[in-house]
């Protein structure tokens, strides 16, 4: 599959390598086509890696990660013709984090409205799944890195995208009963404000290798 990584930063490398090692053609997208950045990771991946614009990048993908920082991905989106975007996937992997006064960070938006919805408001012909959001970077990608069934929280209006993503985590090492689908994208609300507690512990623990293990009543 040809697949879009929007977004250079850890986030982006390691979300477009993995990607790669899974067989698929990556075109890592940013603001200008000669990023430096953009540039270094596509020449250490080979033939199946590639860089361009934003623009480039949905243009050339049959589905797209938003690895960029929450705080730009409308305006990262804004830059991309929809034409490119219309009818596709778009798994946003961004959360809406405000470094400007230090740590921990604040969130842009929260309770009543979330940066997924806020993506699929402006891309109401796209399919966005909010995924992966909840984990440092190196977990998205090998979930093995944790013993135990930990927990993939989804959310997204269209059954057949997230079955799209679920295939892909499943790529990655996500088993099927790692998989928790919260509902429609109006959950991302939720996900994203759990971000405001993952920093917190981040501090706590000093590591970031750390996720959700939901324990249920058998009631």
């Amino acid at each position: 599959m040809n697949i879009a990584v929007l977004g250079t930063g850890d986030v982006g490398r390691t979300m477009a390598t993995a990607l790669i090692k899974q067989g698929h053609t990556v075109m890592m997208g940013s603001r200008t086509a000669d990023n430096p950045a953009a540039r270094a990771w596509a020449e250490s991946q080979g033939e199946s890696a590639r860089q361009g614009t934003f623009d480039d990048a949905a243009a050339f993908a049959d589905l797209v990660f938003n690895c960029t920082a929450g705080m730009h991905s409308l305006a990262v989106i804004d830059s991309i013709n929809k034409d490119h975007l219309n009818g596709k996937v778009l798994v946003d992997v961004a959360n809406p984090l405000d470094f400007s006064n230090g740590f921990p960070p604040r969130l842009t938006v929260c309770n009543d409205d979330s940066l997924g919805e806020q993506i699929q408001r402006v891309l109401p012909d796209v399919r966005v799944v909010k995924a992966f959001n909840t984990l440092a970077n190196a977990m998205m990608v090998e979930p093995a890195r944790l013993e135990g069934p930990h927990q993939l929280l989804v959310s997204g209006n269209d059954a057949d995208a997230k079955e799209k993503v679920r295939e892909i985590a499943a790529s990655f090492g996500w088993q099927h009963e790692q998989w928790l689908d919260l509902g429609g994208i109006e959950q991302a609300r939720g996900t994203e404000m759990y971000l405001a507690l993952w920093v917190r512990l981040y501090n706590a623990l000093q590591t970031p290798e750390f996720n959700l293990i939901l324990a249920r009543s058998r009631a």
